[in-house]
């Protein structure tokens, strides 16, 4: 046990919004009062109160998409893009009440693994290889077009790599263009760009890999060198062998932390450098020594976590519309 833990905390979570038939992956904190989610069945939600109420929508004729990732800007601007084909993007100004789509690929082997954003008008999307070639596509106008960048990565994927859109955040974005891409399946590999996706480097992920349900589903980092990737066999959801590690040299070589998370885990996210939470359906667990020991905190299933872009609240997403809020008392 890590020294830091025989400090009194406490942790506790309370329950924002329960019992919608959807299955929330897409999860966007703005703010400690202003958090979306999206997910099955055509739906998003969105609280402009800190979660005491909820509007849920769902776009007209998309109704069937699951929607697996979210970007939201404020209250009013956001982006949704579904699994599965055909692969959309949709876009909202007006908080959700009308959807417009920017984006549609019929192609049978499309599927949008994850999206991110620098600022407000550059974004990035990657989606599973189609003949060898990780799918990318890039907005420099706040979603309104995507150009298609599939052809900056020269490396192909390997036969039966691919991403994983369990949480949305098997891609991470930094300031000044700096974006990590995290696949899974056969193999694992980090990609990783520091111009905007111009450009592109692959660097070894050493996580439990090798098959269709292995690999790494979320990956973060708290600046351009200190990252995590967590993930596992989400069909062996309790096992933890080689399913979490860190890096601090930006992802080109990576290490097993002293104590693992629990089990699989599908959403991390760095709350401080020191402090990071990661979930997935078999629980959540916590690390206060920047991922070196995890500890345990709760057996609920949810698929993601995030904390408040501008605020301090963590929201966690998971089955049935479940949206808790994760409270940590010292």
């Amino acid at each position: 046990m890590a020294p830091f833990f025989c400090t009194a905390q406490s942790f506790s979570l309370k329950p924002l919004n329960e019992n919608t038939k959807t299955s929330l992956r897409g999860l966007n904190v703005v703010s400690d009062q202003v958090i979306w989610a999206s997910g099955s069945n055509g739906s998003v939600g969105k609280t402009e109160d800190g979660g005491l109420t909820w509007q849920w929508v769902k776009p007209k004729g998309y109704e069937k998409l699951d929607f697996r990732d979210i970007e939201a800007f404020d209250q009013l601007h956001a982006i949704i893009v579904n699994a599965g084909s055909p692969a959309y993007v949709l876009k909202t100004d007006d908080g959700g009440a009308t959807w417009t789509e920017h984006y549609k690929n019929i192609d049978s082997a499309i599927f949008l693994d994850g999206l991110g954003f620098w600022n407000k008008n550059n974004g990035i999307i990657f989606g599973d290889p189609i003949r060898g070639k990780m799918q990318l596509l890039k907005t420099t106008d706040a979603g309104k077009t995507w150009k298609d960048i599939s052809s900056n990565l020269k490396l192909p994927l390997a036969e039966g790599e691919a991403g994983f859109a369990a949480s949305g955040t098997t891609i991470k974005t930094l300031s000044n263009g700096k974006v990590w891409i995290a696949s899974g399946g056969t193999v694992s590999n980090i990609y990783f760009s520091n111009n905007y996706g111009e450009n592109w480097s692959v660097f070894k992920c050493p996580i439990l890999q090798g098959e269709s349900t292995t690999g790494p589903f979320s990956i973060d980092f708290y600046d351009a060198k200190n990252g995590i990737v967590v993930g596992g066999n989400y069909v062996k959801n309790k096992a933890n062998d080689n399913n979490v590690l860190l890096t601090n040299d930006g992802g080109k070589t990576w290490k097993k932390p002293l104590t693992p998370v629990a089990g699989f885990r599908s959403a991390v996210t760095y709350l401080t450098k020191q402090i990071l939470v990661a979930t997935g359906t078999s629980g959540t667990d916590i690390s206060t020594d920047s991922g070196q020991n995890w500890k345990h905190i709760s057996d609920q299933s949810f698929n993601a976590v995030q904390k408040a872009g501008k605020g301090n609240r963590i929201i966690m997403a998971g089955e049935k519309g479940s949206i808790f809020e994760l409270i940590i008392k010292k």
